[in-house]
């Protein structure tokens, strides 16, 4: 089953008819809002809003670890996010759609960004942060629809929940980013530490501010009107996404956690083992 992530301004799925909601509990507290299980189409899905359904949450407060435990539990195996970003390249038009394939992780350390620690220790490779599978099913979607997408780029995540200084926009090309946001990380690694397939379908609101053009610079109201403007874009794409999608167990990241464990087994607490097994499932 697909999990989708709705980002700021997504709150619900057009034409998700719900079946249930559950406000579940993890090992790592409450995720930021309830979980929508239902169908899109004749397919079965869940969706959960990241900021809360009323968006109350910034992006340093959502509980990421609850947020991707809770869909695995309810029986997840592939998450689409969907984020609005800011484009740090000039090709990448505010409107445009993009998937992440690499990120940069700018993010100052408050978050919690692994389920591992507290006498359990595991070193998970992000070589491949995201499902290369689940990015083919999008890209195939959106060539369908007739979408423009931009493949294998690459997100910067900042901590926000401040826009950047243009000396910070500049920064971020330099080091290779292709894109700005707040959100993916930890988001996209800890959907591979549980064993997820991931993927980011992110939409360009504005130009950050690395443009010389002043009215280019980014400010929320853009990026809200940018955003509601492609919602159907992009809920056409992952409808059409949902439709097609085939499960597969031999997906690398159905593998991450193979040798990834150092603790043994053994020295694990009855309640590490519960994680570990959950994650490992």
């Amino acid at each position: 089953m697909i999990g989708i992530i709705g980002g700021t301004g997504l709150y619900r799925m057009e034409g998700l008819e719900v079946n249930e909601v559950r406000q579940l509990d993890t090992p790592f507290g409450q995720p930021s809002a309830p979980v929508m299980l239902g169908r899109l189409g004749d397919r079965p899905i869940a969706f959960l809003a990241r900021h809360g359904l009323k968006h109350h949450l910034l992006p340093s407060e959502i509980n990421f670890r609850a947020n991707i435990w809770a869909l695995k539990s309810v029986g997840v195996r592939t998450v689409i996010g969907v984020s609005a970003v800011g484009s740090l390249r000039e090709e990448i038009r505010p409107g445009d759609l993009a998937l992440p394939a690499q990120y940069l992780d700018f993010t100052k350390g408050v978050r919690a960004a692994s389920f591992f620690g507290r006498g359990m220790v595991a070193h998970v490779s992000t070589a491949h942060p995201t499902c290369a599978s689940t990015s083919a099913l999008l890209s195939r979607s959106a060539a369908t629809l007739g979408l423009a997408l931009h493949r294998e780029k690459t997100y910067a995540c900042v901590e926000g929940p401040r826009l950047g200084t243009r000396a910070e926009s500049f920064w971020l090309r330099s080091a290779g980013a292709d894109l700005v946001g707040m959100t993916n990380v930890p988001e996209a690694f800890l959907a591979l530490e549980a064993q997820l397939g991931y993927c980011t379908v992110a939409v360009a609101t504005d130009y950050d501010c690395w443009l010389e053009d002043p009215a280019q610079h980014v400010s929320l109201e853009q990026v809200m009107s940018q955003f509601r403007d492609s919602l159907t874009r992009v809920q056409q794409l992952i409808a059409l996404a949902v439709r097609d999608y085939r499960d597969d167990d031999s997906r690398p990241c159905r593998q991450a956690l193979r040798a990834a464990v150092v603790t043994p087994r053994e020295d694990l607490t009855e309640t590490q083992r519960a994680i570990l097994d959950f994650l490992s499932s």
